[in-house]
């Protein structure tokens, strides 16, 4: 078993879990997110968006599947996140031949005390790089439901929890079908947003060209003043959502819902994680309020992986981007609302 493995149980106290600093308001936070940018895009080129969608996840306590190409620096962004930050880390590399318990951990009989001992397996990290994971069977994709959920596992009937904070950050390619295995819906659901990176530009990518191996070397150390995770968590839930932007996330999945060519439309647990997300959004934004144009903006990072569309729409060729858009489209925005220190009026 690997060395840098945690036993079962929280993570406390050490370098990598300690508070590094402190913020009280949304501005140092997006001063916080802006010097992060800077050192990701140091090394990787044009995943901004990206990385705040990220981030968004890691505020809101929530899973975040990233779905793209190979190349374009999934693994690496996961990588430099974590060490950025501070927090333990682990990848796993799934592969047809994996089982649950290499994930999980596993009971071994110790000799000297003919006792089974619990090892804990790489999922007993705070930061769990699923790295390719629709190439691991249903069986193990499944043994991540519990932890993704409950943030605990149970092995041999004892349920050990898991380190806090617990994100689960998954790689996929949407490319290469061969030897794969698609992703469940149960399981999709439970991931908050699908993150798509993208190539870079071309001034980006002739970027690339300029620094040598040096440049590509991955940071090992936190940022100076890096906050601890729940002190973040704390501020993204201060933030405040009107009513007229609650109604508007509602009427979106409903619509969802109710469209011809969708058999399986957004579940009440996206709308739960629409909202905490559109916080985490603004909050990134420097604002404590959530505006509708939040919610249109998010719409298809949380809501496109969890739309199924019917036989006769794959027949015609639709795919659930472009039905999502036509329900942002039919849907009327909200452009009238009260909020302390913002109003938004129509315009006349």
């Amino acid at each position: 078993m690997d060395g840098d493995i945690q036993p079962p149980g929280p993570i406390s106290g050490g370098s990598r879990a300690r508070i590094l600093g402190r913020m009280t308001t949304p501005e140092q936070a997006r001063a916080f997110v802006e010097a992060l940018s800077e050192r990701v895009e140091a090394r990787l080129y044009g995943v901004r968006d990206a990385l705040r969608l990220v981030l968004v996840g890691i505020l809101t306590d929530s899973h975040v599947l990233i779905d793209d190409v190979p190349g374009v620096g999934k693994t690496t962004l996961v990588r430099m996140l974590a060490a950025l930050l501070g927090l333990d880390f682990a990848r796993v590399q799934f592969t047809p031949d994996l089982m649950p318990s290499d994930i999980t951990g596993t009971s071994v009989l110790d000799l000297r005390s003919h006792e089974f001992e619990f090892r804990a397996g790489p999922i007993f990290a705070q930061i769990l790089l699923a790295d390719e994971i629709n190439r691991a069977t249903p069986k193990t994709q499944a043994a991540l439901l519990e932890a993704m959920q409950e943030r605990q596992v149970t092995v041999d009937g004892v349920t050990y929890p898991l380190p806090q904070p617990f994100f689960v950050l998954a790689t996929q390619n949407p490319v290469e079908l061969e030897g794969t295995f698609p992703l469940p819906e149960a399981q999709l659901d439970r991931f908050m947003l699908r993150v798509r990176l993208g190539y870079p530009d071309e001034e980006q990518e002739e970027r690339i060209l300029e620094g040598g191996r040096a440049a590509r070397v991955i940071p090992s150390q936190p940022l100076p003043d890096a906050p601890a995770v729940d002190v973040l968590r704390t501020l993204v839930e201060e933030v405040r959502m009107e009513s007229p932007v609650r109604r508007y996330m509602v009427s979106l999945a409903r619509a969802s819902r109710e469209h011809v060519d969708l058999q399986v439309g957004a579940s009440p647990r996206a709308v739960e994680h629409m909202g905490d997300a559109a916080r985490a959004w603004a909050f990134l934004a420097g604002r404590d309020y959530v505006l509708p144009d939040d919610v249109k903006d998010l719409a298809g990072p949380v809501l496109g992986h969890r739309l199924v569309l019917t036989t006769d729409a794959r027949i015609r060729g639709r795919t659930p981007e472009s039905v999502l858009e036509e329900v942002v489209e039919r849907v009327p925005v909200p452009v009238e609302f009260q909020h302390e220190t913002f109003r938004r009026v129509p315009e006349r």
